[in-house]
């Protein structure tokens, strides 16, 4: 065992890369060879280097705060990549594709038939009750049968060394462009590594999500024109908007530069005058993409735009509606979706979940709100979340409130013991707390992204890996064994 790595030795989680002895895991030996060699003034400056790239190629998202207002930081970035073997890897994308696939037939079901309820498997309360359930969006037939055309669902390993699915991301799912910087700058960093390894590709996502988009054209025989429609500058996914445009040779829009024409189609304004609109690549919510129909204040959406979708003039990618299924309380009947329009297990487990709308679960967690994680429905980027074992007594006797008001709106787990992966620190090498968002995208065909962006809590001790709270990233490789 290398001292390099002492602090991994009897670690009370799993570790991706080293075991309890402190050795490496058989497909992580080349990898904690190379680090181990690296003194830590050296691991000090590839750091460094890493920090001074992220700056130079732009790379940042944006934080706001009552202090500051908004605020763009560099993107935070460990070089450290996390491994996972592949052939481990073949049955997550297994699984993701399984979920998706029952995903889209739920959503399609419940904007029509919603047959899952009449047979009592998913129940009436739970959609009376949905903040994202569109009726606007009621008997609308997206191509392909298809609603959710990008998912990002979020993946944990448990100490028991075993991958489970923490949620699903479906209204606009965000993090894609940074998976494929996160490469980019491992590449500057440790190009060695990539004589000895050859991680799966990843650089191909967006000609896959081009592909995914096109396919969704209402007029065939035509070269689509699919735009990337964004909230403008201030959104705090800007740079992934931005990125993704370019990145597939698509003009980045905002709303004022769409208009809908009396025949239902959309067009986009340009030198030359109006171009028609084939695709949108929408990263506004719903509730703002058309003010004749759901905000009537926002200028973020296109008036129309509702009603051209509506007559199969333009494809929109994620359909709106889509976040029915982005609920943290669908989340927890999704063994039953899956089953239900598969006739199939699922192959990646859900977290266990207590969902507190049922009287006994929230008595046992009114009861144990110390030991366990509560998440309200519909937030995201770890807000509104009560973490048991890090709480108050005051915190918890508020949460306590909360959920006694609306038990419909939260969900418990326990708390989990997400396994770590080796992270700099100040030129040492110490266990940090990951998760993963692989992408998935649905058209013709189903592609998952060979990794996904790997999210770091780089504070000690922390589960919190989102970047807006003192989160990192790292490169995910996926590598044969």
């Amino acid at each position: 065992m290398s001292e390099k790595f002492e602090a991994f030795v009897d670690h009370p989680f799993y570790d991706e890369m080293i075991t309890p002895k402190g050795n490496a895991r058989a497909y992580a030996r080349k990898l904690y060879h190379f680090i181990d060699k690296l003194d830590s003034s050296e691991l000090d400056d590839r750091q460094k280097g890493a920090e001074l790239a992220i700056k130079q190629m732009g790379i940042t998202f944006r934080v706001y705060s009552k202090e500051e207002g908004a605020v763009d930081r560099a993107w935070p970035f460990d070089i450290i990549p996390r491994i996972i073997p592949r052939k481990e890897w073949i049955t997550v994308e297994q699984g993701l594709k399984q979920r998706v696939t029952a995903l889209n037939l739920f959503i399609d079901d419940l904007y029509h038939d919603q047959k899952i309820i009449k047979d009592n498997v998913f129940p009436q309360s739970v959609l009376d009750k949905s903040v994202n359930f569109r009726e606007q969006c009621v008997g609308v037939n997206p191509p392909q049968g298809i609603w959710a055309h990008i998912c990002g669902s979020d993946l944990v390993r448990h100490s028991d060394g075993k991958i489970y699915v923490l949620e699903d991301n479906l209204r606009v799912p965000s993090g894609v462009s940074y998976m494929l910087e996160n490469r980019l700058v491992t590449k500057r960093v440790f190009p060695e590594l990539f004589e000895t390894y050859s991680p799966l590709p990843i650089d191909d996502y967006p000609a896959e999500l081009f592909d995914t988009l096109a396919s969704l054209s209402p007029r065939s025989g035509v070269n689509p024109e699919i735009v990337v429609l964004t909230p403008g500058i201030y959104n705090s996914a800007y740079f992934e908007h931005a990125y993704l445009a370019q990145q597939m040779g698509c003009e980045l829009v905002e709303g004022p530069d769409l208009v809908v024409q009396e025949d239902d189609c959309v067009y986009m304004r340009n030198i030359d005058g109006l171009s028609r609109v084939d695709v949108i690549y929408r990263r506004i919510d719903d509730l703002f993409i058309d003010p004749e129909v759901f905000d009537k204040n926002s200028l973020l959406g296109v008036p129309g735009l509702i009603r051209a979708w509506k007559a199969g003039n333009v494809a929109l990618a994620n359909a709106p509606g889509a976040g029915v299924a982005d609920d943290k309380v669908v989340y927890s009947y999704m063994p039953e979706i899956i089953k239900y329009y598969m006739g199939e297990d699922a192959i990646l487990p859900n977290v266990p979940t207590w969902r507190c709308m049922d009287e006994d679960s929230l008595q046992y967690v009114l009861e144990h709100l110390e030991e366990l994680v509560v998440k309200p429905a519909n937030e995201s980027g770890g807000y509104g979340m009560l973490v048991g074992p890090a709480s108050t007594k005051a915190e918890r006797t508020e949460f306590a409130k909360l959920i006694q008001a609306d038990p419909r709106n939260y969900i418990a787990q326990p708390t989990l013991g997400i396994s770590t992966v080796p992270t700099v620190v100040h030129g040492k090498v110490e266990p940090r707390h990951v998760d993963l968002r692989p992408f998935i995208l649905s058209g013709k065909k189903i592609e998952v992204t060979t990794g996904g962006l790997t999210r770091v809590a780089l504070r000690k001790g922390s589960l919190v890996v989102n970047s807006s709270q003192g989160g990192g990233s790292k490169d995910t490789w996926i590598v044969e064994e």
